[in-house]
């Protein structure tokens, strides 16, 4: 029996992601987890499996299309099957995937951006080619509209971004069109520059969709997240010492990184502090069970954030093989889902570079961010004498709805005996 390909959801806050390129062509056999498309979300260009095996019938969207999350983009079945019902029983599914986009409330991602006519340019107005005459409607609500003649452009869209949905149809032809709105508010936040010098003594380079998602959420999260910021030094002799003789036994592959054993330090001394691993929900604060730390990772074009999955029960092995694993295909361009999803908090680490110390924004929905830079050699004192040590800055950014300057402090003050007490990692 046919089944079809679904546009996965690869974040809380994903919504929609471009079908950059197929690699399978109708006719070709395909098998349940097969490469069949690249996809490019706000966090990268990753591989789309197929989650169905047998041949490719049919493509649904073609390559470059701004796809929703749980929308269907091929269909796989037997050889020579009829699939001529699979639009109708399709519909249910799209309509399932408009719901689960709507229950993000962010701005839609990359979504494609048209040249301007004449005549809109005239009548105040962008037209979007990325939608059929301009206008934003799902296909099942363009089917309904045909079928009773209805003019989308009286249709008022409950969807993201102003989107017709089928239900939007239903209510128009029950009632009729609505009342003309009054003019929208103009945007407390502008995501445009307001002035920008042009001419031959400048280069203009487009953005990616990755960068244009950065600057979207980051703007977010400085102009609703509360940041306050906290800094600690960390010494770093015994840390380096242990990370030293652990690494003389391990395999290439499980050889233990400095920001392995911040990660898992961060992880252990969250359990002391729940409240900062957790996200902010108006009226409540949401815990989360498991200890999920991200490390971010430089990529091209942008930053993306790989996530370690119960970072604080795991072995320094562990954690050290996984997140080489990730980090490569991150950088490689073949990052997949699992490894971008379900973070709870995140490490930004400079140490690679001559930083002594940063400030990092959160990622909301998390409540706080650990910015760590190098470990450099200082003068320290060491009962009542001066000497040279390693030594590290941690400052933790952390969401003031969600805690208080005491419990952030008390935070990297628990991160900071462990690493200076690093056995504490093997336990």
């Amino acid at each position: 029996m046919a089944e079809y390909i679904v546009m996965p959801k690869l974040g809380f806050d994903m919504r929609e992601a471009e079908l950059v390129n197929w690699l399978k062509e109708v006719g070709d056999q395909v098998e349940k987890g097969e490469i069949v498309a690249e996809i490019e979300s706000d966090k990268a260009t990753l591989e789309l499996e197929s989650q169905v095996a047998g041949t490719l019938l049919k493509k649904l969207e073609a390559e470059k299309a701004i796809v929703p999350v749980g929308a269907n983009i091929a269909i796989v079945g037997e050889e020579g099957e009829d699939i001529s019902s699979m639009d109708g029983e399709g519909e249910a599914e799209a309509e399932a995937a408009e719901a689960e986009v709507e229950e993000t409330p962010a701005e839609p991602v990359g979504a494609a951006k048209a040249d301007v006519t004449p005549e809109a340019k005239e009548a105040g107005a962008a037209v979007d080619e990325a939608y059929p005459g301009g206008v934003k409607a799902t296909p099942v609500a363009r089917r309904m509209a045909e079928e009773h003649e209805v003019d989308l452009t009286q249709v008022g869209g409950s969807g993201p971004g102003g989107r017709i949905r089928k239900a939007d149809v239903e209510r128009y032809l029950e009632e009729g069109p609505a009342p003309e709105a009054a003019p929208a508010a103009a945007p407390a936040v502008s995501f445009e520059p307001s002035a920008v010098p042009t001419g031959p003594d400048t280069e203009e380079v487009e953005t990616s969709k990755m960068r244009q998602a950065i600057g979207r959420r980051m703007v977010e999260s400085k102009t609703t997240v509360p940041h306050f910021y906290v800094t600690t030094a960390v010494s770093m002799d015994a840390a380096l010492a242990l990370r030293k003789e652990i690494n003389e036994m391990l395999p290439e592959e499980e050889k233990v990184s400095v920001n392995d054993m911040i990660v898992k330090a961060a992880a252990l001394a969250l359990r002391q502090f729940p409240n900062l691993n957790a996200s902010f929900a108006g009226d409540k604060l949401v815990r989360h069970k498991r200890i999920n730390v991200g490390t971010a990772v430089a990529v091209e074009n942008g930053l993306t954030t790989v996530i370690q999955k119960d970072t604080d029960s795991s072995t320094l092995s562990t954690i050290a093989a996984e997140n080489k694993a990730m980090i490569a295909r991150a950088r490689e361009g073949k990052i997949k889902p699992e490894d971008v999803q379900d973070g709870t908090f995140t490490v930004s680490n400079l140490g690679a570079y001559a930083v002594e110390s940063f400030v990092a924004i959160i990622n909301p929905p998390q409540a706080a961010i650990l910015a760590v830079g190098r470990a450099q050699k200082v003068p320290v004192v060491r009962d009542g004498e001066v000497t040279v040590g390693s030594q590290m800055k941690a400052t933790i950014s952390a969401d003031h709805r969600v805690t208080d300057g005491a419990e952030a402090a008390a935070y990297v003050e628990a991160f900071k005996e462990i690493l200076e007490e690093p056995m504490r990692l093997l336990i």
